[in-house]
C-alpha cells in the first residue's frame, strides 16, 4: 500500500477549507491502495516523508514567501532525505492575500533540489476560495494519491 504524506501550515479558515478539499480528494474512493497521512509542517518529521510515497503540502503565503513552518520542514528533511525521495510525486496548494510568486518560486527551487516530481502545477489561491478553488484542491489531493495508489 502506498503513503500520502499531507504536510501543512493550516493557520486560517480559508487554508483551513483548502485541506479539507485536498484531504477528501486523497481519500475518495476512486483511488485504493493509499494510506493518507497528515501532519502539520512544524511536527513533521524526516521519518515521515522517507515513510510516504508521495506529498501534498499545503501552505499560507506570508510576505510573498513560503510560511515559516513549511520552510522549517523543508529545513529539516531536505538532508536526510534527498538521496532516498527522488522522483517522488508531490502536490502543492497555497493562500495568499496578494501575489504568491515568490513563494513559489521557492517552492519550485526546494522541490528541485530534492528532485521531486510534481503531479500538477500548485493551486494558488488569493482571498477567499471560491467553489472551483476549492473543487482544484479536491482534484489535486486526488491526483497526488493517485500517483502513490491503485486507480
Amino acid at each position: 500500500m502506498g503513503r500520502l504524506l499531507i504536510v501543512h501550515h493550516t493557520p486560517s479558515p480559508n487554508l483551513q477549507a483548502m485541506y479539507e478539499a485536498a484531504r477528501a480528494g486523497a481519500g475518495t474512493d476512486e483511488v485504493s491502495g493509499v494510506e493518507v497521512v497528515s501532519r502539520p509542517a512544524l511536527t513533521c518529521t524526516a521519518v515521515d516523508v522517507l515513510e510516504a510515497d508521495g506529498y501534498l503540502l499545503g501552505t499560507p503565503v506570508n510576505l510573498g514567501y513560503l510560511s515559516g513552518a513549511l520552510k522549517h520542514f523543508f529545513d529539516t528533511v531536505y538532508y536526510p532525505c534527498l538521496e532516498a525521495t527522488v522522483r517522488r510525486p508531490f502536490g502543492a496548494y497555497l493562500h495568499g492575500n496578494n501575489d504568491a510568486a515568490g513563494a513559489l518560486r521557492a517552492l519550485e527551487s526546494i522541490t528541485t533540489g530534492l528532485k521531486w516530481r510534481a503531479v500538477r502545477p500548485p493551486v494558488v489561491v488569493t482571498g477567499e476560495p471560491a467553489k472551483a478553488d476549492l473543487e482544484a484542491c479536491w482534484e489535486l489531493g486526488a491526483m497526488v494519491a493517485a500517483e502513490v495508489g491503485d486507480i
